[in-house]
């Protein structure tokens, strides 16, 4: 059996950024990362947009898995702020929080991401203009990468740390056992073998949700539910909304609705970026990509507009009810479901003549159909009334022409309970990034990960 001193479960942003702190930072640390899927440079999903238009459903989706994380292909976006991401700051403290995330910020732009910009909210006018129209304009400061450039730096920082770590890709792990009845260590089991380590860090991101459920169930770790975001991806004329996104680029709006009182909120915003698809455990959700690269860059913008619910008791499965959102999409569509702003406006279902004649091309090959047959009626609700208000700001978001992807789900983990190092119960055993549920986003999973590798350090 294999001995480590710190194994590494999940090489997403929060194990990168651990993995990275602790052979920086001690040289003679034996480190392991194990990873479900691919390294990075095999990553590759098979949707062409030509012979392949939609998800075949792979083993694994590389997408969601590898090297990098489900973030590996996403736009890179670094969000320095405690007001959204996660609640990271409330176990380290909001100054630590952010210190990590500045230093993260630094890393990236060590391995190539230098001379990308950084947004901020301070001092925007934006913030007045949405308050008068009943929306909030959350603050930040937004490092974005694009695409292009995120592949660029963790590429960059695989290559600083192949030599330094052991990576098993393609290795999922099965089980984490305790080594000794007085914590003393852990068993890591794969498939083929089996791995001892001294400290063991978890983070496994949100498509780890339901593996991490079990660990948890396994090793007696308590947990509470967390919550679902569901809602769909808006893709409009990318000078609709080219005055917030060229001052701002990532604007993160909440809407309070009139009819339900609900927060509907903008998340993951793409100026002329494309819209994608992910699959999550076999269910096939949309999602959306930039590039920094101007010849990559498309005519229209989008993002998504997403709806929160938490559940108590009885029922506390909030993936659970997200899924079955998604499955019945799945089910009607084949996949993700298109729709005209207007087409649902009127109670009708979009059909490829009416894509077709539309103003916005479509950047995701997608089933025309009607969303309201597949989103619970508060949430359609809701998200009909944010657009409206958005409409106030950015004159052109409510035209019939604009079109919606659904679903767009964010799973998250239930609450893992951990201490304010960011341990479970079992000495030595931290749990990290979105899989705790205590990280939403790349830069707080990022953080927490160099947090945990400083306090390993310490010890």
């Amino acid at each position: 059996m294999k001995n480590y001193d710190v194994i590494i479960v999940g090489a997403g942003p929060g194990g990168i950024f651990s993995a990275y702190e602790l052979v920086t930072n001690n040289s003679e640390l034996k480190v392991a990362v194990f990873e479900e899927g691919h390294l990075l440079e095999k990553r590759k999903c098979p949707i062409d947009g030509d012979k392949v238009k939609k998800c075949i459903s792979c083993k694994t989706c590389s997408i969601m898995s590898g090297f990098g994380g489900a973030g590996a292909f996403s736009d890179g976006k670094y969000n320095i702020t405690n007001d959204f991401g996660g609640t990271l700051y409330e176990y380290i403290g909001k100054k630590k929080a952010i210190e990590l995330m500045h230093y993260v910020d630094k890393i990236n732009m060590e391995y190539g991401g230098e001379g990308t910009k950084l947004y901020s909210t301070a001092g925007s006018g934006f913030k007045k203009i949405c308050l008068q129209n009943k929306l909030n304009l959350l603050d930040a400061s937004v490092r974005h990468l694009g695409t292009d450039i995120n592949y660029i730096v963790l590429n960059n920082l695989y290559n600083f740390l192949k030599d330094k770590v052991d990576f098993y890709f393609d290795t999922p792990v099965t089980n984490i056992e305790l080594l000794g009845e007085n914590d003393e260590g852990y068993i890591v089991d794969t498939s083929n073998e089996n791995y001892e380590c001294k400290k063991c860090v978890v983070s496994v991101g949100r498509s780890g949700s339901k593996w991490m459920e079990k660990v948890c169930s396994d090793l007696k770790i308590p947990t509470k539910s967390n919550r679902v975001d569901i809602g769909v991806r808006v893709e409009l004329p990318a000078v609709i909304f080219s005055n917030l996104t060229d001052e701002l680029y990532e604007s993160k709006i909440v809407y309070r609705t009139e009819q339900f009182e609900d927060n509907v909120r903008t998340f993951c915003m793409n100026p002329k970026g494309s819209v994608v698809t992910e699959n999550t455990n076999g269910i096939i959700t949309v999602n959306g990509h930039s590039y920094e690269d101007k010849e990559k860059q498309t005519e229209n913008t989008n993002f998504a507009l997403l709806v929160s619910k938490h559940f108590s008791e009885p029922f506390k499965d909030s993936n659970g009810y997200g899924e079955s959102i998604a499955r019945l999409s799945n089910m009607l569509g084949g996949g993700v479901i298109v729709q005209r702003f207007g087409d649902l406006i009127r109670g009708r279902r979009s059909n490829p003549k009416r894509i077709e004649e539309g103003l916005v091309v479509p950047t995701l090959s997608a089933t025309p159909g009607d969303l309201s047959l597949v989103l619970p009626k508060r949430i359609l609700d809701g998200i009909i009334e944010m657009i409206y208000a958005l409409d106030n700001i950015a004159p052109g978001t409510a035209n019939d022409d604009t079109l919606l992807y659904g679903v767009e789900v964010k799973f998250y983990n239930m609450e893992v309970e951990v201490d304010d190092h960011l341990e479970s119960l079992h000495k030595g055993l931290y749990i990290i990034g979105d899989g705790s549920g205590v990280t939403h986003s790349l830069s707080h999973a990022s953080a927490s990960g160099v947090f945990v590798a400083r306090e390993i350090l310490e010890k």
